[in-house]
């Protein structure tokens, strides 16, 4: 399963798009659009804009990526077929969630070569917190394991994929505002607090738990 939905996504559009969207966004605000992000202007090697920006990229990624995964089966009338196969429910959403959390690990990756490039300009050369910044880049990838959940979830409950987007980007916008977990001095300092991770890791297993449920009744 999980390697039939990864296949998938990069057999069509979808997938370069959604990453080529993401990466030139963050790079025209780091270097090109100025302000305070522009790294160029600020005249500091640091990659704060990053870790501000992303968050919020990411809450149209992940549903983006996710609003097809089952909206998409039920409509098509593939999902019938799918559930006769000798394959647990459980192992299907794991196999999808997995499938669109590697698509949005995969647009985040190339952004390590900011890192490089502030590395390059610091002065003296290399002279940058390593720590904080892989630390805030872990926690964008729990982030995004997060978002991805929930865009897995919504998609369960529609036949339409933007309804399904729609549902992801409020349900996950929500959250991350009830939990402050949109807070640039969070990522951008690299500090993750134990009870910071469990929180990611715990509201992303609920809503696979939840998107388990709802499959398993229709």
């Amino acid at each position: 399963m999980y390697r039939k939905e990864l296949s998938y996504y990069f057999s069509t559009p979808i997938a370069y798009i959604a990453i080529a969207l993401y990466l030139l966004t963050i790079s025209l605000v780091l270097w090109v659009v100025p302000g305070r992000w522009n790294i160029i202007d600020s005249g500091y090697a640091q990659a704060d804009g990053l870790f501000w920006l992303s968050p919020w990229l990411l809450l149209l990624l992940c549903p983006a990526l996710t609003m097809r995964l089952f909206a998409e089966e039920r409509q098509s009338g593939t999902w019938d077929v799918l559930r006769t196969k000798p394959i647990s429910l459980t192992r299907i959403v794991l196999g999808k969630y997995f499938a669109a959390w590697t698509v949005v690990i995969l647009a985040q990756l190339p952004c390590l070569i900011h890192f490089a490039a502030i590395s390059a300009l610091a002065e003296p050369a290399g002279n940058i917190d390593h720590g904080a910044l892989l630390g805030g880049f872990i926690g964008l990838m729990l982030v995004s394991a997060m978002l991805t959940a929930v865009g897995t979830w919504a998609s369960t409950l529609s036949l339409s994929q933007i309804v399904c987007f729609l549902l992801a980007f409020v349900v996950g916008l929500l959250i991350m505002l009830a939990c402050r977990l949109i807070d640039p001095a969070t990522l951008q300092s690299g500090v993750l607090a134990l009870q910071d991770i469990v929180l990611y890791l715990s509201i992303g297993i609920l809503f696979i738990v939840l998107a388990i449920g709802r499959l398993s009744r229709l």
